[in-house]
């Protein structure tokens, strides 16, 4: 039997020994992004693979006629036209589901971690200092320790609950706002709203999805409720934060500090983050810590979730043929 045809951008930048396998199993078209996508190059293939910051459209799906799987290493879909896939009867295949295998991933929860250490204990700059040829610690005093504090998770599914159970390693006290949670994970405290857990929060951690209802869902009204000399990490997505808001409340000392691994609009193609309003900011202030969305970024993660959104894509097709 014929294999089946992929189209795998290079944009994805899939480690060598999944793109072997993908070489093995299809015939596979490399294009740089799809911005190079051609007629005759979509009329032909059963499987495509989607990029973050390229939306697939229902117009993309329509100049697809033999396309029978779409497959994204993500566990959100919102840059795939969802209905127009179910129409045509193709299969999405993503990480949004794969609950079993996920709980084995963790590298944005310790990420989540890594974060708050790095902001609170200022080794950045520690670092830049002790090569400016500066030995002193004074200048590096975290306020506090991570057993005085209190983590307020926004979202305790899987990576909020792991980054929850982290905490508690660290003896800090977690609690948790989810309306969609309907049990407590051990050790850690419900909030009835986002208010009462930003209030008594000394670190609010976001781990929500970025969909229409969680548009800047941190604004600045929600801000003004924060516990003051608070701090804030997001290894979520930057379409959760009005960052205007966010800007006025480090500047005004509402927030003690932030760490952000993700920006708004970063998907976007052309995105540029030299003139990004938060890293001007970060150029002249020492209480914001910025990370170019590295949270799951461990090799064998990269490893294992493209593989399994490939294998996932295989099994399908080779039934279905």
């Amino acid at each position: 039997m014929p294999r089946p045809v992929a189209l795998y951008y290079r944009m994805l930048q899939y480690q060598p020994e999944n793109l072997e396998f993908l070489r093995e199993h299809f015939l596979v078209i490399e294009l740089s992004n799809p911005d190079e996508d051609r007629d005759e190059i979509l009329q032909e293939i059963h499987l495509c693979f989607a990029p973050l910051g390229y939306y697939f459209s229902a117009g993309k799906v329509d100049r697809c006629p033999r396309l029978k799987a779409i497959a994204t290493n993500t566990t959100g879909v919102p840059h795939i036209d969802m209905d127009a896939a179910r129409t045509r009867g193709i299969e999405v295949f993503s990480l949004k589901e794969e609950t079993e295998f996920l709980a084995t991933i963790t590298p944005t929860a310790e990420h989540t971690i890594g974060l708050l250490l790095a902001l609170m204990r200022r080794s950045p700059w520690a670092h830049k200092a002790v090569l400016d040829g500066e030995w002193n610690r004074r200048p590096f005093g975290a306020p506090r320790m991570l057993s005085r504090l209190c983590l307020g998770l926004i979202g305790c599914g899987r990576l909020g609950s792991m980054a929850g159970r982290y905490g508690l390693a660290f003896g800090m006290r977690v609690a948790f706002y989810d309306p969609y949670l309907t049990e407590d994970p051990p050790g850690m405290a419900r909030a009835e709203t986002l208010e009462e857990l930003v209030s008594a929060a000394d670190v609010v951690s976001l781990h929500v999805h970025a969909e229409p209802a969680t548009h800047k869902m941190i604004n600045r009204d929600l801000f003004l409720k924060f516990k003051p000399g608070s701090y804030l990490i997001n290894t979520a997505r930057g379409e959760l934060v009005d960052e205007a808001a966010l800007l006025e409340m480090l500047n005004n000392g509402r927030l003690a500090g932030a760490a952000l691994d993700v920006l708004d609009g970063e998907f976007t193609p052309g995105f540029k983050v030299a003139s990004h309003p938060l890293a001007a900011y970060a150029r002249e202030h020492e209480n914001l810590l910025l990370t170019p969305h590295i949270g799951g970024s461990t090799v064998d993660a990269w490893r294992e979730t493209e593989r399994r959104v490939i294998d996932l894509a295989w099994d399908y097709l080779r039934k279905t043929k």
